[in-house]
């Protein structure tokens, strides 16, 4: 396996990997949990959904958002086996190590801790039409 360095190198090179950030409930999560219990949810879903040598629905187990993990897993090519062999040489249809597992956690905390370094994303806005104007604007 590469350094954590030369690994965040090549993925800063990538277009698709350097949209992802954590929005602002992700954010919040991250922040009322803390670092120890989302390390633990992030070794919880390494074990449940990539470990395994045929992981169920793979190339698809990695939700794109509802999770911190989630968003650091597509951020850091950690979301299916397929992105694990092509970047971090971690072979396909074999189960993965603990060291392989220890590895994969430590990806997405470090780049967790880098996304908690950034401002706090603003929260979403909904517009609402006004009461009774059927979202047409009134000229008079």
């Amino acid at each position: 396996m590469p350094s954590l360095d030369d690994l965040f190198q090549r993925l800063s090179q990538s277009p698709f990997r350097q949209r992802f950030h954590l929005g602002s409930e992700e954010y919040r999560y991250f922040l009322g949990k803390g670092e120890e219990a989302i390390g633990q949810h992030a070794e919880a879903f390494i074990r449940a959904r990539l470990a395994p040598a045929e992981p169920v629905n793979d190339g698809k187990q990695t939700p794109m958002r509802g999770h911190p993990v989630f968003i650091a897993q597509h951020a850091t090519a950690t979301c299916c086996r397929g992105c694990l062999s092509k970047w971090h040489n971690i072979a396909a249809h074999q189960p993965m190590s603990v060291q392989q597992q220890e590895w994969v956690n430590a990806v997405i905390i470090r780049w967790l801790k880098s996304e908690m370094l950034r401002p706090q994303p603003p929260e979403k806005c909904v517009k609402k039409p006004g009461a009774g104007s059927g979202g047409q604007l009134e000229l008079w």
